[in-house]
């Protein structure tokens, strides 16, 4: 992937740089959280994704001549200033959940510790990437939760390119699905630069460019024999598509090879597939697999399952990559300063659920005996103790005590340490185990897709009390 530009940025981080720079201000050591308010989708989870891209262009950042040459060409940037960003580069530390990781509301994903005009200069990469991806792996988990319920089993692969957000959204949206679950997508370059299983049938145009649809079923056999997934829908899915495919699925095994599988595009996705997979049964292709598209999304994917559909591939598209459906379109994390210079910062605001969590905070997950996770805590460095309070962070007056029995471990760990990497980089594979398995660790409620249980995120008296601390604070500078 090419090194991300500094210019990646809002003008307003850059106008900021500046300032600290001429007030001398720029050397503070800042401490930012970055995390989200509201779950997408309506849902009961988040899957952390863009980590790994995102360290790497932290670890890369650099002002080129060229940068600088345009900057100077805007009007509103001192020479002195731009002599300094000659030098600069990222420097601080990240700590950060695991990419791949199931993540809530209200908890710190991402905390930067860094000189102020390092960690502001970062701020819009980071959200852009984090942002997005996250939201893409959570919408991709859905749909494969959906698929995976079907008693026959399912699976999901990305079909979104050609309505993706450009270029850029594509492969990040073919990069996070993967991440999330879905087994590989239909974007080449996607493939080449991620590593991903590549897949596809062919279009409805194939079929138009010949004489009729059994030519053209048996010229796309001719050329690809192993791997062959033929459209039925181009003329008429049951009395002109299945009798085709199934007459060239017995060619190809007079042959020597196999139909691979049939798409269906249109019409009754749950009837079509039970009426095509019975007649490929009873004439001697069990094996053969059924792929469905056509705007498919999490709650299409149930309702086929729900009404008895025997789809075993699903290829989402434009609901995943664009992240579409109730309660999508973004994911809304902020990235908001927490410490500068070890004195606690918060945001107030007038709007309460928008105010921040002062200070330096250590996130929890606490671990049952069979190792699901029962809940998060955000102390001030402790790990939380049985019958220590944990109050709802969008709630005071909302709290319970932390039961005995429960196993405490760190969320997050650190990534990054003076502007390198701390960890090597993981494989997609690994971070798709990681998201399958902390699924699996969580309440069965939490997975749901309608009404799902809440997963508890709470705050430690000690978060609690500085929080109330610093907002007293706050409101005495407050002119009556």
């Amino acid at each position: 992937m090419p090194a991300q530009s500094p210019l990646f940025t809002d003008l307003y981080q850059l106008t900021m740089m500046q300032g600290y720079w001429h007030h001398g201000l720029h050397a503070q050591e800042a401490v930012f959280d970055l995390y989200f308010r509201k779950l997408p989708f309506q849902g009961g989870f988040a899957v952390w994704a863009g980590l790994e891209p995102a360290l790497e262009g932290l670890e890369g950042l650099r002002f080129s001549e060229d940068d600088l040459a345009y900057l100077e060409e805007l009007g509103q940037f001192r020479p002195a200033f731009l002599d300094a960003l000659r030098g600069w580069r990222f420097s601080g530390r990240v700590t950060a959940f695991r990419e791949g990781s199931v993540v809530f509301p209200h908890e710190p994903l991402l905390t930067v510790h860094a000189l102020l005009w390092e960690a502001q200069l970062v701020e819009t990469a980071l959200l852009n990437t984090l942002n997005f991806q996250t939201l893409v792996a959570t919408k991709a988990a859905r749909c494969v939760l959906a698929a995976e319920s079907s008693r026959y089993g399912g699976q999901v692969v990305e079909f979104g390119a050609r309505r993706a957000q450009g270029p850029d959204g594509s492969l990040s949206a073919a990069r996070a699905a993967f991440v999330g679950g879905a087994v590989g997508t239909s974007n080449v370059e996607a493939g080449r630069l991620y590593g991903l299983p590549v897949s596809g049938t062919h279009a409805h145009a194939w079929v138009e460019s010949f004489p009729d649809e059994l030519t053209a079923f048996r010229a796309y056999a001719e050329l690809y024999p192993d791997s062959t997934v033929l459209l039925l829908d181009t003329v008429d899915t049951l009395r002109s598509g299945l009798p085709n495919a199934l007459t060239v699925a017995r060619e190809l095994r007079e042959r020597g090879h196999e139909l691979r599988g049939v798409r269906l595009d249109s019409g009754d996705l749950a009837y079509l597939s039970c009426r095509v997979r019975g007649a490929l049964d009873e004439a001697g292709f069990p094996e053969v697999k059924i792929v469905a598209s056509n705007d498919l999304s999490e709650s299409v994917i149930a309702s086929i399952i729900a009404e008895g559909g025997r789809i075993d591939t699903y290829g989402v598209g434009t609901q995943l990559v664009t992240a579409g459906g109730e309660g999508g379109g973004a994911l809304g994390g902020v990235f908001k300063l927490a410490a500068l210079d070890g004195v606690p910062k918060m945001k107030l605001t007038g709007e309460p659920r928008k105010s921040s969590l002062p200070g330096a905070k250590a996130v929890w997950r606490a671990v049952e005996a069979d190792g699901s996770y029962a809940l998060d805590a955000l102390t001030l460095g402790e790990a939380p103790r049985p019958g220590d309070r944990v109050s709802d962070p969008t709630n005071p007056l909302r709290f319970s005590r932390l039961p005995g029995g429960l196993t405490w471990r760190p969320a997050r760990e650190v990534v990054m340490e003076g502007g390198r990497r701390t960890l090597a980089p993981e494989g997609l594979p690994d971070l798709q185990a990681r998201a399958r398995a902390d699924l699996a660790r969580l309440p069965a409620g939490t997975r749901r897709m309608l009404n799902p249980h809440l997963y508890r995120v709470g705050l430690a008296d000690d978060v609690a009390a500085l929080r109330d601390r610093v907002a007293e604070e706050l409101r005495g500078h407050i002119q009556p």
